[in-house]
């Protein structure tokens, strides 16, 4: 196969993995992946007395905001020639999630610990999910910005007889 091809093919598959719809998806999969995982640590957890669904909640909710907040020092930008908005890496939010979650591993090995850890996973979900829904708020907002979407809602037109 010729090099020039492959190399040209590898660039337009690498400028896509950038593209904003790629990067939305896989950090929503992700967070499925440690919802459901965490899932079963609450259920195991809850059931044994250390935690509660209320303080999941109230936990949850208290770091959605950090999430937010988090979701602007997402390096992003319009790309006009791709006609698309580009993410880049966060390492500050990567460093983040790492490090709680490899608390988390080492904390919850310690039963007198296993609340903190609970704590630490709802704080985790809730980091991640206001991160996200930031993240597409600002995608939203700059694809509008720049043209990517139509701000008109399509009328529905009425038949006259």
């Amino acid at each position: 196969m010729n090099t020039k091809l492959l190399i040209s093919k590898l660039k337009s598959y690498r400028g896509e993995l950038k593209k904003s719809r790629y990067k939305i998806w896989l950090r929503a999969f992700l967070l499925i992946q440690f919802s459901a995982l965490f899932s079963l640590y609450f259920i195991r957890d809850i059931g044994n007395g250390y935690f509660s669904w209320k303080s999941v909640a109230i936990v949850f909710a208290s770091f959605v905001p950090i999430g937010l907040l988090l979701s602007l020092i997402v390096p992003m930008k319009a790309d006009l020639k791709l006609r698309a908005v580009t993410l880049s890496l966060d390492r500050v939010y990567l460093f983040l999630i790492w490090f709680l979650v490899i608390a988390k591993l080492i904390i919850g090995r310690i039963p007198f610990f296993t609340p903190e850890a609970d704590f630490i996973m709802s704080a985790i979900i809730g980091i991640m999910f206001g991160r996200l829904a930031g993240i597409g708020l600002r995608v939203r907002s700059l694809k509008t910005r720049h043209g990517f979407v139509n701000k008109q809602i399509d009328k529905k037109v009425t038949p006259q007889a």
